[in-house]
This record gives structure tokens, sequence and C-alpha cells, in this order.
């Protein structure tokens, strides 16, 4: 007993054994990381942490996810013969031992150290202790070596997805948005007024008139000047861009029909729109309302599934910010291409179809619908969209979009009339101002 209790006791262990658990729930259970490190409903091993630990959980996870693909084949390089079929619990062990020798700043000792501990104290694991001890030691001494020749040869992505994006956008061009997309995501934010301003107070850079790039982060966003005033909130440059497709909402009564958690709300209502917030989930939108609240807006807020929402008086507009694959924000959430699949894509394209048709039925005629998702698939965004309307041309008709409605972003507005941004998208050759979220948006109008 005396020594169980002197293994679980080590420091560090525990935090290591939960990110051993969450990633076996994201990698074998499909689970997504943002629901497992939720902290009112998330994963108890990870709840049970101080807040330093949990961020060193966050990072490893991260770590481990954008680099899946090397630390896979590293592993396999140094293993002389494949593990057991049953050894899963075993193999997640030395992934997470990979990524802090591999991508972070942990000691190497510490790391092999901590992750034989995790196979001692596992019945399952103890009679591979010693393999664990000898992979993790070798791969520290060879990773200086083996890093940069793994980098070459090996996606980024599953190769599923590899594939998909491949066919969508070329491979030199997928090939680059892999590279982008298995880096840190940057950190924007919107903000209500004076971008130079807070560029300045902020130490970040001016994307554009309402969206500035912080070039550092130090500590939580929380403690950042303007922050419990509510001057500005998190969003992605990409994701700031279909609200602003509506031009004039002065006096407009607008729905946000999949609104949490809030920041394409809160646009709608600086710019003037009478906001109805829709959401199906109490605790999302509960979110929406505490960002509101901190923001010091005001919409008229339900919960309510979209498909079930009816009215009789009709709106002026509706903002269709729909469920989809997510994949343009892998940067954000390396989980999504190991929680989906193909088949994923193809039903969540059906599924945007059916809310696209009740979406039409909460708008007045001549009113306008925008229609966007964080996919970086066709299928999901300009494919379905133009198929859709040759299905309902009775019904609604795209209105290409002008460029004066999002000034800087020419670039990003297709033959088509639609926005699509990628990961290796610029506003200019300025280093600082490159990359956004994968996005799509389309401008529809409903026929009178």
């Amino acid at each position: 007993m005396k020594n169980r209790q002197k293994h679980y006791d080590k420091p560090g262990l525990s935090s290591r054994q939960a990110a051993s658990k969450l990633l076996s729930a994201i990698i074998d259970k499909k689970t997504s990381m943002d629901g497992l490190l939720d902290l009112k409903g998330g994963n108890p091993a990870y709840l049970d942490l101080s807040d330093q630990d949990r961020l060193l959980v966050k990072a490893i996870l991260l770590s481990t996810l954008r680099n899946y693909q090397i630390i896979e084949k590293f592993l396999d390089h140094l293993l002389e013969k494949p593990l057991p079929t049953g050894a899963v619990s075993l193999r997640h062990i030395l992934r997470i031992g990979a990524a802090q020798i591999l991508y972070l700043d942990v000691p190497d000792h510490s790391a092999v150290d901590l992750a034989v501990e995790q196979a001692n104290i596992d019945p399952r694991n103890r009679r591979f202790a010693n393999l664990v001890n000898a992979i993790l030691r070798r791969m520290a001494r060879e990773k200086e070596k083996m890093l940069p020749k793994l980098g070459e040869k090996t996606a980024m992505l599953p190769d599923w997805y590899a594939k998909k994006l491949s066919k969508s956008y070329g491979f030199n061009r997928a090939r680059k948005m892999m590279q982008l997309m298995s880096q840190p995501a940057p950190v924007d934010i919107t903000v209500k007024s004076d971008a130079d301003l807070w560029a300045d107070k902020l130490g970040g850079t001016k994307l554009t008139d309402w969206s500035v790039r912080l070039d550092k982060l130090d500590g939580p966003l929380q403690s950042l000047l303007g922050f419990e005033d509510g001057d500005w909130w998190v969003q992605d440059l990409a994701a700031s861009l279909p609200a602003r497709l509506f031009g004039d909402l002065n006096g407009k009564r607008v729905i946000d029909l999949c609104a949490a958690p809030g920041g394409k709300t809160a646009q709608l209502i600086l710019a003037g729109a009478e906001v109805t917030a829709l959401d199906r989930s109490k605790s999302r939108l509960d979110r929406l309302n505490e960002n509101l609240d901190r923001l010091k807006l005001t919409a008229q807020t339900e919960i309510s599934r979209m498909e079930k929402y009816q009215t009789e008086d009709l709106f002026d507009m509706a903002l269709l910010d729909a469920p989809c694959s997510s994949t343009g924000t892998i940067r954000r959430h390396p989980d999504v291409v190991w929680t989906k699949d193909e088949g994923d894509i193809s039903y969540l394209a059906d599924v945007q179809k059916g809310l696209l048709d009740h979406a039409i039925t909460l708008i007045k005629p001549g009113g306008i619908i925008i229609f966007s998702n964080c996919s970086l698939e066709p299928e999901e965004g300009e494919d379905m969209i133009t198929q859709y309307v040759v299905d309902n041309q009775d019904k609604v008709e795209i209105e290409p979009i002008d460029s004066s409605l999002c000034p800087g972003f020419q670039s990003a507005i297709t033959e088509d009339g639609f926005i699509r941004t990628t990961p290796d998208f610029s506003l200019n050759e300025d280093d600082q101002l490159q990359g956004a979220d994968g996005f799509f948006a389309a401008r529809l109008r409903k026929k009178q």
C-alpha cells in the first residue's frame, strides 16, 4: 500500500493521468475536447486538478493532437514490434510522453519518469514499464535527428482528411494549409470601437477597423485591460465577417439562429439591429447571456431548436451560422479531425439544408439570410449553397457579396460572390496579418 500511495502522490502524475484519460476519450470515443475541458461539466479527472495543472493538461493535449501523425510515426520507428492489440492505454501513455519530449518545455527525464510511473500503477501496463522507459529515453536522444525527417514526409492530419483537403484545394496548397493548422492559432479580438487605440493599449496589431490581433498573450485574457469593462471580445478575424455582410442594420429586426457564444450577436446589436438570439443548449445560451452582460449589450434570447422556432412576426433578416464539421478551426480545435469522419461532413451538409429551409420561413419576402459556417469543405459551403438555390429557385436567390461590406477582403470573395477564408488567408504580405480560421459565408435573398 505504501508503494502504491507513493506512486499516486508523485508530483505531476495526476496531470499526466488526466491527459492520457482525456486523449483516450478524444481518440477512442470521439469526444469533443471542449466538452472534456468545460469548467462546469467537464471530465472529473480534469476538474480535480489545480488551475496550473489544467493548463498543462490542455497544452499536452493540443501538442499531441496537432502532431499526432509525427508522434505515431516516431513511436512506430522506435518499437521493434507492434504493441499488443489491446494495449490502447499504453499507447496513450507513450503519446503523452512523446508530446512532452518533442514539443513542450518539460525536462525529458521528467516526462520519461512520469510515463513509467503511469505504466507501473496500471496493472494492465505494469509489465511494459521498462519498454516505456526505453522507448521514451531513445526518443529524447534521437529527436533532433528524426523530427526534421518526419516533418518532411508526414501529413499533419489523418489520411482521410489530408486527401479530402488536397482534392478541394490542390496538393501544394493543402500541404501549406496543413502546416499552418498544426501551429497554435493567433488570438484576435473584436472591439466595440477604435481598433487603433486598442491595438496600442494591448500591444496588438490592427487587422481591420473592428479587429485586433494580440501580438503576445501573457496570462489569462480576463486580466487584460478592457475585458471587465466589456470593450472587446475574443473572435477570430474570419468569424467576424458574416455579421458584417448584411449592410445597414439600423432599426432592422434580425434573428440569430445558432447564436452562442454570442460574438456575432454582439456585432449585430452594435450595428443597430434589434436582435433575437436562439440556441438549443441552455448552458450555451447562459454563456451567451453572460457575454452580453459583460459587453453591456441587450438581446432577446430564447432556448429553442431553431428548426422548431415559429413566429407570426417575421424578421427582416436572419443569420444562420450553421452547425458544421468545424474543419476551419483545426488550429484551435485539433481534435476535430480525430472525432469526425467523411460521413459526418455529408450528414452535416444535409442538416444545413434543412436549417435553411426553416430559416426562410422566418423572414419577410425580400429579406436577407446570411448563411455561414467554419468548415473548409465546399460540400458544406459553395457546393451546398449553389445546389440549394438551384433546388429552391422559387424561394431564394444568391446575392453576390459586395466588397464594400468587408473592406480588405476582396481576395476572399469568390467568383460566385461568396466569402471563403482559409488558414493561409492574408490581408497583406505582413506575416502578422496572415492566417485566419476557415470560414464560408453566402448572402441570400428571399424572393418576393
